[in-house]
């Protein structure tokens, strides 16, 4: 089906190339000569009227990098594949993390840049077609949450606690870790359940209708008011509102959100009378509120009196142990999406995602196994089913990542007959890799005391830069982290230094 495809790039030779490939396959092309440009297009046309975006990221004045950040804000964008030039390494993977589809290099041969159109405007309609509150699972419970972490055992714990009680509760934790997820938790295992759940993020809403969403007004109260509205507060009332990114909240509107969380009435923009309300208040920020106070961007008097409860939700590089879990659930939710049913991934497709941290958490996670899920053409998930989650691993072990045909890199490819596991039983292959030396590493201390995980973590960090003879790359890949993670753990441990072995010659 012909889609129209935006194209951004400075320079007119490339525009001209690029736009009669694009109209060579069959689809419309739109064309921007700079950045500014080309938001002001996506902004015309609507996002369902671009299927995909084909972006140049070295351009004057707003670049590539920075159109991706402004388009990745809004709800809905259509899925960018990025052009660079040979050597631009660094750029690409950042672009990838910034939440380019694909990429491209300069000069694109038709056949790849067909490939990469032909998979963005798949995932595009698939997400179209399936929108976020549909992939949500229905209400959750406690024992529906992956909790393989200790940490994340600790903060559920608190959750279950928490939740046969009516105490304001703050879930703290970074973007995408799950935080509304265990808020709907602790109401479905209340007294509440049932009742609605009510979601604002205060970060999303311009600050001049903050007050009007969550309190309500009458109508004729501003120009616009063309009706009554009743608030989050009053369509809450009864059960939960969650507050979500309540960090982000103007100083003069938390005034009235600490009379209403004390009072229990809410003030109607215009209205002549408060009204009571009954909610369960349940707020998150990925924000250090204590810093905020300090600073004097939010009130101390509303930050004690919402941090009652304090949940703190870990980041996912801290719970990879989770990973599989994850992975596993994801697969069983979108398994079906596509024109071809997943039921597994492949040992090696998981060690990857293993090995990568996750800035976006969870649902960077959820994201990236629905985008595979939508572009597989078999039943296993495979490296190649995560170019960019790839890209982002393969550039933090000093890897090529010039062109997707380039990063196959055999050590990270599963071996000819490795099996997987139907989603029933585990996702790890049944073919199992040579067991290492027993009694390598000493479990027990000389007192006899089982030994810390630092201490265990610090010993297996020595044993692979010495049995890999400080080749950082492989070490990396054989503990199962990013390159760039291994040197935060020596600095840590404070063998940045001492354990890197000095540069040959060669090397030099």
């Amino acid at each position: 089906m012909a889609r129209t495809i935006l194209i951004v790039d400075d320079d007119p030779v490339q525009r001209r190339l690029l736009e009669a490939t694009v109209t060579r396959f069959g689809h419309k092309a739109l064309v921007a000569d700079g950045g500014e440009a080309g938001l002001a297009i996506l902004d015309d046309a609507g996002s369902s009227g671009i299927g995909a975006v084909i972006l140049d990221l070295i351009m004057p004045g707003t670049d590539g990098l920075a159109v991706l950040e402004r388009l990745m804000r809004r709800d809905s964008a259509p899925p960018v594949i990025v052009q660079t030039s040979q050597g631009g390494i660094e750029t690409v993977v950042k672009a990838m993390r910034a939440g380019a589809f694909d990429f491209v290099v300069k000069p694109a041969s038709p056949e790849r840049l067909n490939k990469a159109l032909t998979d963005a405007l798949k995932l595009g309609d698939a997400a179209q077609a399936t929108p976020k509150d549909a992939r949500r699972a229905g209400a959750p419970a406690f024992k529906d949450i992956v909790s393989g972490s200790p940490s994340m055992q600790r903060a559920l714990r608190l959750a279950q606690k928490a939740a046969a009680t009516a105490i304001p509760i703050l879930i703290e934790g970074e973007s995408g870790v799950g935080k509304e997820y265990v808020a709907r938790a602790i109401q479905g295992a209340g007294g509440r359940r049932g009742k609605p759940f009510v979601t604002v993020n205060c970060g999303a809403i311009p600050d001049n209708l903050v007050e009007s969403i969550l309190f309500g007004h009458e109508k004729g109260s501003f120009t616009g008011a063309t009706e009554r509205h009743a608030g989050k507060f009053v369509e809450a009332s009864g059960g939960t509102l969650f507050l979500d990114e309540i960090g982000d909240l103007p100083l003069d509107v938390q005034v009235k959100l600490l009379r209403a969380v004390q009072e229990g009435e809410v003030d109607p923009v215009g209205g002549r009378s408060t009204v009571k309300v009954d909610i369960r208040l349940i707020s998150a920020t990925h924000r250090d509120l204590l810093q905020q106070v300090k600073a004097g961007r939010f009130r101390e008097d509303l930050f004690y009196r919402l941090n009652v409860y304090p949940i703190v939700v870990p980041p996912l590089r801290e719970r990879r142990s989770e990973i599989a879990g994850l992975v596993k659930t994801f697969i069983a939710r979108f398994g079906a999406t596509g024109e071809q049913v997943v039921r597994r991934i492949t040992p090696s497709a998981l060690r990857m995602l293993e090995a990568f941290d996750w800035p976006g958490n969870i649902r960077e996670l959820e994201n990236a196994i629905f985008r595979a899920c939508v572009l597989a053409e078999g039943e296993t998930l495979t490296e190649m089913e995560f170019p960019n989650i790839r890209t982002q691993v393969d550039g933090d072990l000093g890897l090529d990542i010039r062109a997707p045909e380039l990063v196959k890199n055999q050590s990270l490819m599963p071996p000819e007959g490795d099996l997987t596991a139907e989603l029933g039983g585990t996702l790890f292959g049944a073919k199992a890799e040579p067991a290492p030396p027993r009694n390598m590493l000493p479990a027990l201390d000389s007192s006899g005391e089982v030994r810390s995980l630092a201490d265990v973590e610090l010993d297996m960090i020595k044993f692979a830069i010495e049995l890999y003879d400080g080749q950082m790359s492989e070490v990396a890949r054989r503990l199962g982290i990013g390159r760039s993670t291994l040197y935060r753990k020596l600095k840590e441990y404070g063998l940045d230094d001492a354990e890197q072995p000095p540069k040959t010659s060669a090397q030099s």
